[in-house]
């Protein structure tokens, strides 16, 4: 199956596709896939997660930090989630037991500790997020920035530096599993993961769904239908 979604059909092998979840639309079914799979893998493989820990999710209202926050909640994780002022709520309300609004609060200053960073965001310095670690805790950069000049020097850098702290930083990009898919599955029927989807739009409205990803910070997902 070919990358690209604005279609009104696409074609792939029967091994590759997991039954929706049960009691989900289509369209949040469709919105799981690769921000479920990258919050799954991120805290799970990467950040090799436990009950308990102290979990900072830096971008929490994105496609992946939504899916982030519940995933570790799942895991029996203490999360705090970074967000905008106008997403507090919606962090709290999936399960966030302290969301930090960014203009109001800077993680890296407020003396808080944490098991792991979750980073989607990449909004502050390497130097600067070891400062909010524990003395093993890890440093787990999600993915690709989301900033305009993006660079893949941290994920190139990332085993290296490691080689030479008890903290560690581990980058990845995520990867299509099936398993993965089932294991999503199966946390969405049960309850503990919902898709969160900000808007809509039909496939001829492609090119504005585009603009409105491209000017701001969309609330989770946008979804295009068909």
């Amino acid at each position: 199956m070919r990358t690209g979604a604005f279609a009104e059909y696409v074609a792939g092998k029967e091994r590759n596709f997991v039954a929706k979840p049960v009691g989900l639309s289509f369209e949040q079914a469709a919105a799981v896939p690769v921000a479920g799979e990258t919050a799954l893998q991120g805290l799970r493989d990467k950040g090799q997660i436990r009950p308990g820990q102290k979990v900072l999710v830096n971008g929490a209202s994105g496609g992946v930090g939504t899916f982030a926050v519940q995933v570790a909640k799942s895991f029996g994780a203490n999360v705090t989630g970074v967000c905008s002022p106008r997403n507090v709520d919606l962090i709290r309300s999936i399960g966030a037991d302290r969301v930090m609004d960014y203009t109001r609060e800077d993680f890296v200053r407020d003396g808080q500790r944490y098991d792991m960073l979750f980073d989607v965001a990449w909004t502050h310095s390497g130097s600067d997020c070891r400062r909010v670690l524990t003395p093993n805790g890890i440093h787990v950069l999600a993915g690709q920035s989301s900033r305009e000049k993006p660079s893949i020097l941290p994920l190139l850098l990332a085993p290296l530096v490691s080689r030479f702290r008890r903290q560690k930083l581990v980058s990845y990009i995520a990867k299509h599993s099936n398993a993965d898919l089932v294991a999503l599955k199966e946390l969405i029927e049960a309850g503990k993961v919902t898709p969160i989807i900000d808007r809509t739009f039909p496939l001829r409205e492609v090119p504005e769904a585009v603009r409105y990803l491209g000017e701001g910070h969309p609330r989770a997902k946008i979804v295009i239908t068909v």
